[in-house]
């Protein structure tokens, strides 16, 4: 869930990589602006020249956004009944193969453009059959733009389509079609297989495919669409019998099995899953939900296949019809009647891990990253499933409605002292400077968008990065030992924590809303780059992972906004003389002093505080030449999956991840 961002010039390049280049602006193009000036760019052209429009970004994710948008059509097949069986190939080369059994994208004469229809559909913007109705009721996908936009950011695609007894093909470069589509064999199969390879004059950063993002991707979507399967094979690497490394994924219930997942490493409060599928008002309706011993609320929505982590209408309508309907139960049992004070939804939603997803035929979508459904129909759709879903479960299980209102209990009562700690924290954060924590060394600079904090192991280390820091625009906290691990703390615990709350005032944040008290308001906050910097080693390691549990569960906007970061500080300085240089692994020691070929002295650092200011400062807080890696939400079910593990009281779990990632680890969980 990490990306590299090598400097600020690298992070400038990544998001404003689909800009013209200044050097268009100059010489003789500075002639008079008229209207021969004005280009008229369309379809293929104009994805080249905006790709970031199409597919968010020409980074690492809008390269992997490529490969999702061409499984969307194999999908979209999926969910008409056509197809089950999908499979996604990374190549040598780095190159993406896919291939399905659906129907096969028509190949005969599109009567309006003169050519083949599937001619069309690669190198046409806005054509396929996801925008008619008669061939999908709903589609994969948030824009519909599909894979004549993969085509277009390709610099080579071949196309193969599998129907009517025949194989046809046509191939691409950079969007354009080589040879009109032609037929070079005969067949019983049926289906359509897309073969392209990213283009690096787009993908500037890498095309390189991560086995890992695209297996969990694969895995969600055999969840989301049952009885479909879907396989993947990586050809760079093998495993330990010589073969590609390749999983399939097969879900015969679909949302109760992928609820059931991603709890796996928590303790349930209730045996067994409440879920519901049908359709509410036209409008298709899958919910699954379980509770468990947590003081976390998990809730993930889906609209056509897509996370929608912004939530939306369908969410809102979820939050809804659980609140009324387990209130109702509630004080109809009687169990409220001693409580002093009002239950609130967040109460109802302790310890709770649930699954939302929607077909809409015409998704309305807002939000920054138009990931938040807006459909006002959804929410009422959404809202009665739920609320009959969950009357016919209490009824039919007493003990377990129960145990959930016992839970919403306890809640209620943990709530009501966690909001006293918040108005604590809230108090103090929106003091003047002089409420700002005592240890933290503030910048001169009073510009949030170029200002930067180091959240520091230790006083010693921090010490050190006092003196290094560039006081215009970086600051300084030192945190004492290990944070507090937020996933196994209830609310008012995190809120009464002396670290957490130096963390809330230095940031300038202010928490809690109505809908959702953990919510965080990132309109005051004063540094747009915060920094996590700890040792590297297991237990530096160990920090951060308290520290990135406590954004996830408690700022989530942060990482949401691109606001935070890990420093890399290097592990070891190899010397010869005069001569040094840094090396951040083994390996890359091991090259340096192969170089130096002999008399070489090498120093280990087993902590920040082990560096003086000015190498402090050299490798890894300097921005023309440390490595920040930004953390980012790729997959918003898989990143819950971990921290709950990682951070939560299964240890089973946790050994095996840690036995299979770590390239050496003592393991004491």
């Amino acid at each position: 869930m990490s990306e590299e961002a090598n400097n600020e010039e690298e992070s400038k390049k990544r998001t404003g990589a689909d800009k013209v280049p200044e050097k268009h602006l100059t010489g003789e193009n500075k002639r008079a602006y008229s209207a021969d000036s004005i280009q008229a760019l369309e379809g293929m052209e104009h994805v080249r020249m905006r790709p970031s429009m199409y597919i968010g970004d020409v980074g690492v994710r809008g390269l992997h956004h490529l490969v999702y948008e061409v499984v969307d059509n194999s999908i979209d097949e999926a969910m008409g009944g056509h197809c089950d069986f999908i499979s996604v190939i990374i190549n040598e080369d780095n190159s993406i193969s896919t291939k399905d059994n659906g129907r096969g994208i028509p190949v005969d004469l599109h009567k309006k453009e003169g050519i083949s229809a599937l001619e069309v559909v690669m190198t046409k913007i806005g054509a396929g059959g996801k925008f008619d109705k008669d061939s999908y009721k709903v589609s994969g996908g948030l824009h519909g733009v599909g894979v004549s936009v993969v085509n277009a950011l390709s610099d080579r695609l071949k196309a193969t389509v599998y129907r009517d007894g025949k194989i046809w093909e046509q191939e691409y470069e950079r969007g354009k079609a080589l040879y009109p589509v032609k037929s070079i064999g005969e067949t019983e199969e049926r289906g359509t297989m897309v073969t392209f390879h990213p283009d690096d004059q787009i993908f500037q950063q890498s095309i390189e495919y991560s086995y890992e993002t695209l297996s969990k991707r694969m895995r969600e979507l055999s969840f989301l669409n049952k009885g479909v399967t879907i396989s993947i094979t990586d050809r760079r690497q093998k495993d330990e019998n010589g073969e590609f490394l390749s999983e399939t994924f097969y879900s015969d219930q679909g949302l109760p099995e992928f609820v059931k997942f991603l709890d796996g490493t928590r303790e349930p409060l209730i045996q067994g899953v409440i879920a519901m599928e049908g359709e509410k008002n036209d409008i298709p309706v899958e919910v699954a939900m379980v509770y468990n011993t947590s003081y976390t609320e998990n809730l993930h929505s889906y609209v056509n296949n897509i996370n929608t982590h912004e939530g939306g209408t369908h969410l809102s309508g979820f939050r809804r019809g659980l609140t009324t309907t387990l209130k109702k139960y509630a004080d109809a049992s009687g169990m409220l009647d001693k409580l002093k004070f009002e239950v609130q939804g967040d109460d109802f939603r302790e310890g709770l891990t649930a699954i939302v997803s929607v077909k809409v035929a015409e998704p309305q979508f807002e939000g920054q990253t138009k990931t938040k459904l807006g459909n006002r129909e959804v929410s009422s759709a959404v809202s009665q499933a739920v609320s009959e879903m969950l009357t016919n479960y209490l009824e039919e299980h007493p003990d377990d409605a129960k145990v959930i209102v016992q839970k919403v209990i306890l809640a209620a009562q943990a709530r009501h002292a966690a909001t006293k700690a918040r108005e604590m924290v809230q108090r103090k954060t929106v003091m003047s400077i002089g409420g700002l924590p005592g240890k933290l060394s503030d910048c001169s600079e009073q510009d949030p968008t170029r200002c930067e904090v180091f959240l520091v192991e230790g006083d010693s280390a921090g010490g050190t990065a006092k003196m290094g820091r560039d006081r215009n625009f970086q600051a300084i906290l030192p945190l004492r030992g290990k944070i507090l691990n937020v996933e196994k703390a209830m609310q008012h615990k995190v809120f009464e924590n002396e670290e957490i709350k130096n963390i809330y005032t230095a940031l300038g944040v202010t928490i809690g809303t109505e809908e959702d008290s953990k919510a965080l308001n990132l309109e005051k906050l004063r540094y747009h780059k915060v920094v996590i910097m700890c040792d590297a080693d297991v237990d530096g390691s160990h920090i951060e992972t308290l520290i990135l549990t406590f954004f996830f569960r408690y700022m989530r906007e942060l990482i949401e906004g691109g606001h935070v970061y890990i420093a890399t500080p290097p592990l070891y300085l190899v010397k010869k003389g005069s001569k040094k240089r840094y090396a951040w692994s083994d390996k890359e020691r091991d090259e340096i002093a192969d170089t130096y070929s002999g008399g070489v002295s090498i120093q280990r650092y087993k902590g920040l505080g082990e560096m003086n200011a000015e190498q402090l400062w050299d490798t890894t807080m300097n921005p023309e030449f440390r490595t920040l890696r930004q953390i980012t939400i790729d997959n918003a079910t898989e990143s819950d999956r971990i921290f709950s593990m990682l951070m939560g009281d299964e240890v089973p779990p946790r050994r095996e991840f840690i036995e299979r990632n770590a390239v050496y680890a003592n393991i004491d969980a």
